[in-house]
């Protein structure tokens, strides 16, 4: 293989970098030795930056392509169910029959809390966010299952990888049943991962949640198409956070502390509460009048994507599950639901949404698809941080296994006063 060098030429200094290449994507300038040299690279926002390399996840923005393990999104949406994508995301290979039984198995086993964690949650006020109690409890497993959990050993990293994708539907269900008053539901053995979600979140002791199997379905596309997307601001946060070599709870709780933010894992919560403000299909053009309006800082919330320049391919999915729920339950007629239709194809037929590339992103649809299923707004961020977590931990993992993992440390440009005395 060819060495190939990117040359810097800046007043009377010449310098050559190396240029690295990966299997798929863009070239990418090394820059690890600028310092060395005299220089830095600024990258407000880290836009143009590989801050990793990783085998787990691939996005080409400007073909609408997702990869996770080199499987396309719509394949891996179409046939198989979360913890097949979970399996993968941390093995690299979708499990076998057997290892499937047995990686259900080893998560049903570990889906219950350890029982003084319902005390943590009785510490909340009842009307405290639900991502504020599972970041307080995530972090607080570290005080519960401090066994196993020697972060140079693979084994210990497998135990604790278990525990976190095991408990997080309990977590983030019970956040949502204790802010209602309701008794704690006890997750189940002989249950899928999704259905046990949905069980724990709508069951009540004197009437059980019947699951239909159309609405599973769509459930588990939700945590497929959100199980994980490349070098994002939370699994970002998770590699920073774990190159200091702080325990797997600790980091996690700060991916979902990322999460929680609205330009990230909030912005389908944030598309319900526009629709909401919207309120009436006589006001979408007013609202689309305003999104167009460089002076107004009203934003269209659930289109165009940072990453995606043309069609989001999680949201091609996500608007079929969409559709079919809303036909299943008999939803197209609600006015929440007809809005949402009419805003979408009211932005796809304008020639400037057409022309900046706004398409609807999966956030747009994911959230119509929660409110049908009946999960709350406030839950629509946990549900992501749920689905995530099978891409932060194999994250994680991949990165302690990495000879070029290093503690995090970004420089940055100094535009402050230059030295004086007093």
């Amino acid at each position: 293989m060819v060495d190939k060098k990117a040359k810097i030429s800046f007043q009377e200094k010449n310098i050559e970098v190396p240029i690295i290449e990966g299997t798929m994507g863009k070239p990418a300038i090394d820059a690890r030795k600028l310092d060395q040299k005299g220089f830095l690279s600024y990258d407000p926002g880290f836009t143009s930056t590989a801050s990793c390399s990783s085998a787990i996840t691939y996005v080409d923005g400007e073909n609408s392509t997702l990869l996770y393990r080199g499987y396309p999104i719509e394949q891996l949406a179409e046939h198989c169910d979360f913890l097949d994508v979970a399996y993968l995301l941390f093995n690299g290979e979708l499990p076998k029959p057997l290892a499937k039984e047995k990686y259900q198995g080893i998560i049903n086993s570990h889906n219950l809390l350890h029982d003084q964690i319902n005390n943590i949650y009785r510490g909340y006020r009842r009307d405290a966010h639900p991502m504020a109690v599972m970041i307080g409890v995530v972090g607080s497993m570290s005080a519960f299952y401090f066994d196993d959990m020697n972060i140079n050993n693979l084994k210990h990293r497998r135990q604790s990888a278990y525990r976190l994708l095991a408990k997080m539907p309990t977590i983030a269900a019970w956040s949502y049943t204790y802010s209602l008053g309701l008794p704690f539901i006890y997750p189940k053995y002989d249950v899928g991962y999704g259905d046990n979600f949905l069980n724990m979140m709508f069951s009540v002791p004197n009437k059980p949640y019947q699951v239909n199997p159309v609405l599973s379905k769509a459930f588990e596309k939700i945590l497929i198409l959100h199980a994980d997307h490349e070098q994002n601001a939370s699994t970002s946060t998770v590699r920073l956070v774990g190159s200091t070599g702080a325990n797997p709870f600790a980091c996690i709780a700060s991916g979902i502390a990322s999460l929680w933010g609205p330009a990230h894992g909030g912005a389908n919560e944030a598309t319900l509460k526009m629709l909401s403000e919207i309120k009436n299909e006589s006001r979408i053009g007013d609202y689309i009048k305003r999104a167009k309006d460089k002076d107004d800082d009203f934003r269209l919330m659930g289109f165009g994507h940072r990453v995606y320049r043309n069609h989001d391919p999680r949201a091609e999915i996500m608007k079929k599950t969409c559709h079919d729920i809303l036909d299943e339950l008999g939803l197209n007629n609600e006015p929440l639901f007809k809005l949402a239709n009419t805003l979408e194809r009211i932005a796809l037929e304008d020639e400037y949404f057409i022309e900046k590339k706004l398409y609807p992103n999966v956030d747009f649809y994911s959230g119509i698809v929660m409110r049908a299923l009946g999960i709350p707004n406030s839950m629509f961020t946990a549900v992501f941080a749920l689905a995530r977590t099978a891409g932060w931990i194999a994250h994680w993992n991949e990165m302690m296994t990495s000879a070029e993992n290093k503690i995090g440390r970004p420089r940055q440009i100094y535009t402050g006063k230059t030295r004086r005395n007093l």
